[in-house]
C-alpha cells in the first residue's frame, strides 16, 4: 500500500501555470482587438467580419486544449515519433506547390491552402515538425555533431524547411526557421569553429538572395529602411499608417468601443500589424503591457531550457524560444519601422486560426518537458525504458 501511494505521488501533473496564463492572456486580448475591429468597421475593405472574431475564439479554445493534453504527455515519447510526423507536414507542405494553393490577399507568398473548405499554413504544421525532429537529431548526436559530416547532416536537416518555405516566397518565414535552427545548434556543443565560420555562411547566404532569389520589391522593402521618406507612397506607406497608429493612441488610448473615425486604417491591421491597432486601442501603457507579458513568455521559455531534464527537453525549449522571439523581433520591428515587411505575424495576437493552433501546441510541448522534468514515473512513460 505504502509504495502505490508513493508511485501516485510520482504521477501528480505539474503545469507551469505561469507560462499558459501568459500565453492565455495574449490570445483573449487578441480577441478583444479583433472583436474591436470587427464592431468598429475599420477593416471591412479586406472583408474582416464576425467570422474572424469566431475563428480566433475558437481557435484559442482548441488551443489552449491541445497544449494541455500535449503537456500531459511525454515529449520523449512524441520526439520518437518524428518519422510519422514530418512526413505529414512535408505532404500538406507540398501542397501548396498545387491547384489546392492560394496566396492570401496582401500576401507575395503561395503558401495557403485549402481542403474542404477550410483555410492551413502548413509551413505552421512544419515548425512542430522541425522543433521535435531536429531536437531529436541534435539530442542523439550531439557528441558527434562537430565532426564534418554529422555537422553536414545537421546543416542538411535545418536547409530543407528553410529551401521549401523560401521556394513558396515567405521568407519572412524561413528567416524564422533559421532562427529556431540557430537557437538550438547555439544552445548544444557546438565547436568555436563553426561559430566563427557562421557568420561569413551567413553573409554569403544573404548576398546570393539578394543577387538571385529577391525580386525588386523585396529588395525595395529592404533599401527604404535606410533611405526613410524615399518611396512614402508605395513601400513605406503600410509602415508609415502603423507608425501614425500606434502613436494616435497617446498615453492610455482610445479605447476598444470608440467611434470608426476615430481609429486609423492601416493594412493587415488585424494580423501582421495589429500590434499598431493594439497603441490605438490601448495607447503606450497597455502597449507597454503586451511587450511585457510577450517578453514573460520568451524569457519563461528560455528559463524551462535551463531546467529541462534532458538534452532533448532543452533543445524543445530553445526551438521555441527562437521561433517565439523572432517573430516578436521581427513583428514589432516590421511597425516601428526598424524591420523589413515580411508578413510575420505577433505570436498569439496576430489573427489565423493555423498560427493559433501551432503556437499554443508549441507552448505544450514546453510545457511537457517543465512537467516531466523531475517525474520518475507516469503512465506514458516508464523509467526503466531506452
Amino acid at each position: 500500500m505504502k509504495s502505490a501511494f508513493k508511485n501516485l505521488q510520482r504521477t501528480k501533473h505539474s503545469t507551469d501555470i505561469g507560462l499558459l496564463i501568459a500565453v492565455t492572456l495574449c490570445a483573449v486580448i487578441s480577441t478583444l482587438l479583433i472583436y474591436s475591429i470587427v464592431r468598429s468597421g475599420i477593416n471591412t475593405r479586406e472583408g474582416v467580419g464576425k467570422s474572424y472574431m469566431i475563428t480566433q475564439t475558437v481557435s484559442m479554445v482548441i488551443g489552449m486544449i491541445t497544449a494541455i493534453i500535449i503537456s500531459y504527455i511525454d515529449y520523449r515519447k512524441l520526439a520518437k515519433l518524428w518519422f510519422i510526423i514530418v512526413p505529414i507536414s512535408l505532404g500538406l507542405m507540398a501542397l501548396t506547390f498545387t491547384s489546392l494553393s492560394y496566396r492570401r490577399g496582401g500576401a507575395d507568398d503561395q503558401a495557403w491552402i485549402k481542403i474542404a473548405g477550410f483555410s492551413l499554413q502548413p509551413s505552421e504544421i512544419m515548425k512542430i515538425a522541425f522543433i521535435l525532429s531536429f531536437s531529436y537529431h541534435l539530442s542523439k548526436d550531439e557528441e558527434n555533431m562537430n565532426k564534418p559530416l554529422h555537422m553536414l547532416l545537421l546543416l542538411m536537416h535545418g536547409a530543407v524547411p528553410i529551401g521549401i518555405v523560401g521556394l513558396q516566397g515567405d521568407y519572412g518565414t524561413a528567416i524564422i526557421f533559421a532562427a529556431i535552427f540557430a537557437s538550438m545548434m547555439i544552445s548544444s556543443k557546438i565547436s568555436w569553429k563553426y561559430l566563427l565560420a557562421a557568420p561569413f555562411l551567413i553573409a554569403g547566404i544573404i548576398a546570393a538572395m539578394w543577387f538571385f532569389a529577391f525580386g525588386e520589391h523585396h529588395k525595395k522593402r529592404i533599401l527604404v529602411l535606410f533611405h526613410p521618406g524615399s518611396d512614402p507612397d508605395g513601400m513605406e506607406y503600410q509602415q508609415d499608417l502603423g507608425l501614425a497608429a500606434l502613436e494616435s493612441g497617446g498615453i492610455f488610448g482610445k479605447g476598444l468601443f470608440a467611434d470608426k473615425s476615430e481609429y486609423i486604417y492601416v493594412p493587415e491591421m488585424h494580423n501582421d500589424f495589429i500590434f499598431s491597432y493594439a497603441g490605438q486601442v490601448f495607447g503606450f501603457i497597455g502597449s507597454l503591457g503586451i511587450l511585457i507579458i510577450l517578453a514573460y513568455i520568451c524569457l519563461k521559455v528560455f528559463t524551462n531550457s535551463r531546467i529541462a531534464r534532458d538534452r532533448l527537453g532543452r533543445f524543445i525549449c530553445m526551438g521555441a524560444f527562437g521561433l517565439l522571439f523572432s517573430h516578436c523581433v521581427m513583428n514589432i520591428g516590421m511597425v516601428l519601422k526598424v524591420a523589413p515587411v515580411i508578413g510575420v505575424p505577433l505570436p498569439f495576437l496576430s489573427a489565423g486560426g493555423t498560427a493559433m493552433v501551432s503556437m499554443y501546441a508549441i507552448i505544450g510541448l514546453v510545457l511537457s518537458t517543465y512537467s516531466h522534468r523531475a517525474v520518475t514515473y507516469n503512465v506514458f512513460y516508464d523509467e526503466n525504458e531506452q
